[in-house]
């Protein structure tokens, strides 16, 4: 993201406002790196009470130059307005030069809303399912098609399992044979039960008996796989609801694809007003080279991302890192 808004910010410097006056002979070229000083062209800066200052007008034109690049970047129009706000705050008034200086601003600024915007209280899910009493603990994942959903359902389980919990998964998604086969494959790997009947079965049922058959044998969470279902099918959102009426999950995950830019952003708005959703996850996240599904998402929904899917394997859903993603955000290197 940083690289993107780098790139523009110093386009924008190499087509500066004309001056009100000549220059002096010594003066950089406007096509240079270099930075404009106050008295090498006055268009950029203003004198006030605080000393030189960049003119409203041309803050402007910095704020604009950022939104576009966070657009470009998948930031969702209200994260852009916040950062916008705060950018404005930061600068105005400020005794900066127009160059690198500006650009140390902006990206300090930048880091400073999108640390508090990305950071929030840690999950320690495998404490709370220990002291959920009565057991089980239940997770319902939802999500619309081919976001790695049941993917992520064994992959946490797996990461359960290895911190000594007992954990069953209910294979819900009863409208497609291929994601029970899925999963039976994943609980054969990990040595976990999945609850499952037959290919369209009620998928309220097969949650019901996961969670009976977890309380029966001690077992600490029930992991419910729901169907990929679009946020505008109702019927398939009414599945749901009947699904949470039925087990009464103490976490709902919303799971959404983070390469799916803007999208996932109004997938995980619809289900929240929906179903309510308790927390995200977001999968591929390792390979979002832009970082706005991530930001957008849970500033949207108010939720905290939970979890992030950083490859194939079991041990890549990890719990969400605000300060790894920041460094991605602001790694540096050539735009794309």
């Amino acid at each position: 993201m940083w690289a993107a808004i780098k790139a523009r910010l110093r386009r924008s410097k190499e087509t500066p406002p004309p001056p009100t006056g000549n220059p002096p002979s010594s003066a950089p070229s406007s096509t240079g790196t270099a930075a404009i000083s106050p008295a090498e062209n006055p268009e950029y800066f203003t004198e006030g009470f605080l000393g030189t200052r960049l003119k409203e007008a041309r803050l402007e034109d910095v704020l604009d130059d950022l939104e576009i690049a966070l657009l470009e970047s998948d930031v969702a129009l209200p994260v852009v307005e916040r950062l916008r706000r705060d950018i404005k705050k930061q600068l105005a008034g400020r005794k900066l030069r127009w160059g690198v200086e500006v650009e140390e601003a902006v990206k300090g600024t930048l880091e400073a809303s999108i640390r508090s915007i990305l950071s929030q209280p840690p999950l320690d899910l495998a404490a709370v399912i220990r002291a959920q009493q009565p057991k089980p603990y239940v997770v319902l994942f939802v999500g619309v098609n081919g976001t790695g959903k049941t993917t992520t359902v064994a992959k946490l389980a797996g990461v359960l399992r290895d911190q000594g919990l007992g954990v069953a998964i209910a294979a819900g998604d009863t409208f497609r044979a291929g994601a029970i086969e899925q999963l039976l494959v994943h609980g054969e790997r990990l040595g976990i039960k999945v609850v499952r009947q037959q290919e369209g079965s009620d998928p309220a049922a097969v949650a019901f008996d996961a969670v009976q058959h977890a309380r029966a044998r001690g077992l600490d969470v029930v992991l419910v796989d729901t169907a990929g279902r679009q946020h505008t099918n109702e019927n398939l959102v009414e599945e749901a609801k009947k699904i949470r009426r039925v087990v009464a999950p103490q976490l709902t995950l919303f799971v959404g694809d983070a390469l799916s830019g803007n999208d996932v952003v109004e997938q995980a708005t619809r289900f929240q007003e929906a179903l309510g959703v308790d927390g995200l996850v977001l999968t591929k996240l390792d390979a979002d080279v832009k970082g706005g599904a991530a930001l957008s998402t849970t500033f949207v929904t108010k939720k905290p991302i939970l979890f992030m899917g950083v490859g194939q394997g079991y041990a890549d859903l990890r719990p969400f890192d605000a300060e790894w993603m920041v460094r991605r955000l602001f790694a540096e290197g050539e735009a794309a």
